[in-house]
């Protein structure tokens, strides 16, 4: 009976031993897993144990084995941050704003970068204040401030160049905007949130070319670079950079459409432009000579259809102009320029730009309803 008590009270009540086998098995099997693919190919084979053929090359190989070097945009980046951050400018601005009754001056941060040793640095229209600035001032790496001088702007490409008196400047190198492709490496760099972040550096790729953007009613930005790398109000003006260090574009933030957007101005643009501002000390756009619209807003204000979908219509003619030589005529419809496609006054203005004084070209001209060809010549004004 003692016997029988011993064993009834003291003894564990009895399991179920199928199930505790599994659950050992089942842990078992995890670790085993876990040594045999990470610790024992890591710290053992090849080293305390015999190197298993699937390490030696002599098994199956993994699917889509791919190698990835992670420091390799991180190189490329630091690489142009080096060479070009010395030829990026931060520039200040004072600008009269008029309310109801009274004026105040405003001031506005931006960036530049240096396109010529002797103080040409390439900005913004609208960082100064597209030409309305009562002042302007330049922040250059490791010198004072510098008063700085407009030459030329235009609003409507949101460009201009401005001249500071400095010698021996850090020139950004220019890149070729026309061979661009999707995917590629864009480096930003600027004064995002004013000179307290001055040449900050951002990076991302190229997301898009050829991007048109409408600024306002009547304006829009054509051909533009789209971006993810971040850019800023401040950054506006600073250079857009390929993996040489080349400047492709000039950032614009004067575009807001979205999270993650950036655009620039393709470089190829101001080229022709820069070149004669540096040579000369100005830049003097060739003209047609006559005041247009394009036809879609013709047909709306006047309530009339035109000869074409497309192209800019001429309201009146400048005398002694190119126009005027050439014998166009009122209603008129410029649809191409040596071939060039014309739908509207900004992309006509920068096709303009590639022409100087003296060039001859054709225009392709809608005429009640017919295309015709007229030749004419850039003359002076």
């Amino acid at each position: 009976m003692g016997d029988y008590n011993y064993y009834s009270y003291n003894r564990p009540p009895k399991k179920n031993r199928t199930f505790s086998y599994f659950i050992v098995a089942l842990v078992a099997a995890i670790i085993g897993g876990i040594f045999g693919s990470y610790i024992a190919p890591t710290y053992l084979y090849g080293k305390f144990l015999p190197m298993p053929e699937l390490y030696q090359g002599k098994g199956v190989s993994p699917i889509n084995e791919i190698t990835i070097t992670p420091t390799e945009n991180i190189t490329s980046v630091t690489a142009v941050a080096k060479k070009a951050i010395g030829s990026v400018v931060g520039i200040t601005t004072v600008q009269e704003m008029r309310e109801l009754f009274w004026s105040r001056d405003v001031e506005g941060v931006g960036s530049g970068v240096i396109i010529d040793s002797n103080g040409y640095i390439l900005t913004n229209s609208h960082v100064i204040g597209d030409g309305k600035a009562k002042s302007i001032s330049v922040l250059i790496e490791n010198r004072d401030k510098i008063q700085g001088k407009v030459l030329w702007y235009d609003s409507s490409l949101d460009l201009a160049i401005v001249k500071v008196e400095a010698k021996d400047l850090q020139v950004a190198e220019f890149g070729d905007s026309d061979i661009l492709e999707v995917g590629q490496l864009a480096v930003a760099i600027g004064n995002p949130l004013g000179l307290d972040f001055q040449r900050s550096v951002t990076s991302g790729v190229i997301s898009g070319l050829h991007r048109s953007i409408k600024v306002d009613e009547y304006n829009i930005i054509e051909d533009l670079i789209q971006t993810d790398a971040s850019i800023n109000p401040g950054n506006s003006g600073g250079p857009l950079l390929n993996s040489e260090g080349a400047v492709i574009g000039i950032n614009t933030a004067k575009i807001k459409t979205g999270e993650g957007l950036g655009f620039a101005i393709p470089i190829n643009l101001i080229k022709p432009i820069a070149e004669e501002v540096i040579k000369d000390g100005k830049f003097s756009s060739v003209y047609i000579g006559f005041q247009g619209a394009e036809v879609d807003r013709f047909e709306r204000e006047f309530g009339t259809r035109l000869g074409t979908d497309s192209g800019v219509v001429i309201i009146e003619i400048l005398p002694n102009s190119p126009a005027q030589k050439a014998n166009l005529e009122i209603l008129d419809v410029i649809t191409k320029i040596d071939n060039q496609k014309v739908e509207n006054m900004v992309q006509l203005r920068k096709i303009l730009y590639k022409y100087k004084i003296g060039d001859k070209t054709v225009l392709t001209i809608n005429r009640n309803g017919q295309d015709i060809k007229v030749e004419i010549e850039f003359t002076k004004f």
